[in-house]
This record gives C-alpha cells, structure tokens and sequence, in this order.
C-alpha cells in the first residue's frame, strides 16, 4: 500500500492529514528549485508559516488560508524588487573567439605583392596616375575609386615595410575583437571615408598614397571598442583616447612625406567607427560565419571593383 493510500486511522496519517488542512492555500507552484527555496526564505524572513511539496513536475509552496494574502504579497514584492536580478552580464569584447585565425598574412602579403609589382612612386607609372589618391581627379572628375586603390600603394619600400610592420600587428588584434570579415569591411570603409574627407579639406593639388590611413582608422576603433570592457572609474573611459592622441603624434606627424590629415581623420573616423562596433547588434552578428564570410568577400570585392575601374 502506498502512502497516499495509508489508513487514515493511523497516526502518520492523522499527522499528514493535518499538516494539509493547516496549509491549504497553495501560493506559488513552479519547476525551478531555486525560485521556491528562494520564496521560502522570504516567508520564513517574515514569521510566515508555511510547507514545501513536490510533485512530478513542479514544487509548490502552501500556506495557511489566513496567511495566503500576506505570504502573496511578500512574494510579489521580493519579485519585483529582484525583477532584474542578477544582472545580465555586459558584452564584452573579450568573450569572442573568431572561428577563423585573421588574415593578417593574407593582407601583409598582398600589399607587398603589388609593391613587388608596382615598385615605388614613379611619374610614369600607370599604377600610380591611374590608383594613387588625386584631389584633382576625385574632386573634379569624381574618380572616387582612388580613395580605395591609394592605400594599396606605398611611395616606397620604407613606407611599405613601416605600414605592414605596424599596421599587420593592429590589424591582426583588431580582428581577434571584430571578426575576419567585419574588421577587413570596417577598416576599408573607415579608411575610405577618412580619405574623402581628408581631400576635401586639402581641396585641389593633394596627392597622397599609402595604408597608414587604414592604421589609424583601426587605431581609432580600437580605441572606443577597448571602453567595451567595464570599469568603476570614471577616468579610464578618457584613457583610449589620450592612447589615439598619443601614437598620432609619435608616429603619424613627422617625416616629410607624412599626411598628417590622413593619419588624423584616419583616426577620427575610426573612433566614430568603433562606437557602431561597440553596439550590442554587432557584438551579437559577429559571431555569425555567414555574416563575416559576407563582409569578407565583398571587401575583397570593391578593392578589385576599384581597381579594376581604375585600370580600364
């Protein structure tokens, strides 16, 4: 016989009768153990009585019928105040792995490739009069595909090996943060935009090649993207910042060759950037392969696009 089935006559029975009668009133009844250890807790706070019981699937939590209208409000209360509790946990840009290693070789060696094709800047160079940035050209003749192909060419081999050398480094954690195909599309339309203003500001008779805008672009949103990770004072969300000022003028306003309005929109633009890289959205569609196979291959594709255009 079991023990629902046990004579009521017995003691045991009388007992658990009871105990039944006494909490009649059933006040929450849910499957997760916590939530009823939880409430419990409350009503036992407060000198409520009460009795725990489980069946198959849930557990419920009885009181006594004069109890009910306390023991409901103690527990609609202790819900509300605990309604967004724990917190949920902030996004952060070190919880993502890229499911691809970045293409930093596949970058690095592509641009010394060309070099390898185009060698350095020559007058008579088609490489050069068709691809390298001409305000004259973009302005006035809306030749907007130089913005593009003009970061793929270096002036010389020195220019090249310090663009590659300290550019590869940025670009390889940048994508750790960002993902393969959102880092290469971000830096190129950062890089592009910063350009485009950059040729604006200088107006006709600028000339200008070189990845070192594309650098200060990831520069920029490594910044912004680095305020992802929280801290209780105030004054490191200031600090990437002073950091972007800093390697501006360390390493992109000296030299005679230097485009220091390229270096600095660079790394304007790529602050503003890096805010949108920030958004909850794109944390979130970063960790769709889809979505950086997507961005990848039309990055590859409006670099060829440009230059193809340019060459034509």
């Amino acid at each position: 016989m079991s023990k629902h089935d046990a004579n009521p006559d017995s003691p045991n029975a009388s007992k658990d009768n009871s105990s039944a009668l006494e909490y009649s009133e059933t006040v929450l009844t849910t499957d997760q153990e916590q939530d009823i250890m939880s409430c419990s807790l409350v009503l036992s706070s407060v000198g409520i009585s009460h009795r725990v019981s489980q069946t198959q699937e849930n557990q419920v939590l009885h009181v006594s019928a004069e109890n009910l209208h306390a023991a409901r409000f103690q527990i609609q209360a202790y819900l509300y105040e605990n309604r967004n509790w724990p917190p949920k946990p902030v996004s952060s840009t070190g919880s993502f792995t890229p499911l691809l290693q970045p293409p930093t070789l596949l970058l690095l060696g592509s641009l010394a490739l060309l070099y390898s094709v185009t060698g350095p800047w020559s007058a008579h160079s088609v490489w050069f009069t068709e691809g390298a940035g001409d305000a004259d050209a973009i302005l006035q003749k809306g030749e907007y595909y130089r913005l593009i192909t003009a970061l793929t060419l270096h002036a010389d081999t020195a220019h090249l090996l310090g663009n590659c050398l300290f550019g590869g480094f940025l670009y390889h954690f940048f994508c750790k943060l960002t993902g393969n195909g959102l880092g290469l599309f971000a830096m190129l339309c950062t890089a592009t935009l910063a350009n485009y203003i950059n040729v604006v500001l200088h107006g006709n008779n600028h000339l200008f090649v070189g990845f070192s805008t594309a650098v200060f672009a990831i520069i920029g949103m490594l910044t912004m993207i680095s305020r992802n990770y929280r801290t209780g004072k105030r004054y490191v969300q200031i600090l990437p910042f002073m950091a972007g000022a800093a390697l501006l003028a360390m390493i992109g306003s000296s030299g005679e060759r230097t485009d220091l309005g390229a270096h600095f929109f660079g790394l304007l633009c790529g602050m503003v950037s890096g805010w949108f890289l920030s958004r909850p959205t794109l944390l979130k569609l970063r960790q769709s392969m889809l979505f950086q196979a997507i961005l990848f291959a039309s990055s590859i594709s409006i670099i060829f696009t440009a230059w193809k255009i340019a060459l034509i």
